[in-house]
């Protein structure tokens, strides 16, 4: 597996931590920045990270803004993406599961980061369950197409 990980300046150390969390599960991952509190517009992280799994060169993307809502926004413009600001475990295995999640967002001012990296977890290790599921992701497609 391979993940895309970015962040805006609100999100950038949970995006360390979370790096960190990657090197012990050994998941690869490219850092798609920013690396510092230097005001930034959130968008253009977004959509590297975003392009980067709808095209099919990352397995996954996490993404971390202060609430992650602005990042799950831009996120789902690019085709192919399924993203959500995620606050618990609990849906982080739901969306996994019913909605083949492919881009996480964070929130680093809402979510202690002890739960981030509970959250992140459960993002990477669950399946998506397909069956039934499948035929809903796919009218997801149709509506991006359409």
């Amino acid at each position: 597996m391979k993940i895309a990980i970015g962040a805006d300046h609100a999100g950038y150390q949970l995006k360390d931590s979370l790096k960190r969390l990657l090197d012990e599960m050994g998941v690869l991952y490219e850092d798609f920045g920013t690396t510092n509190g230097q005001s930034v517009d959130y968008p253009d992280f977004a959509k590297a990270v975003a392009d980067g799994v709808g095209n099919g060169q990352f397995d996954r993307g996490i993404l971390v803004c202060g609430t992650g809502v602005g990042m799950a926004i831009a996120a789902n413009k690019v085709p192919g993406v399924r993203s959500a600001a995620i606050v618990d475990t609990d849906t982080a295995k739901l969306s996994r599961e019913h909605n083949d999640l492919n881009v996480l967002t964070l929130g680093a001012r809402v979510l202690p980061e002890s739960r981030a990296r509970e959250i992140v977890k459960m993002f990477l290790q669950t399946p998506f369950s397909g069956g039934r599921h499948h035929e809903r992701v796919q009218k997801i497609h149709a509506i991006e197409r359409a």
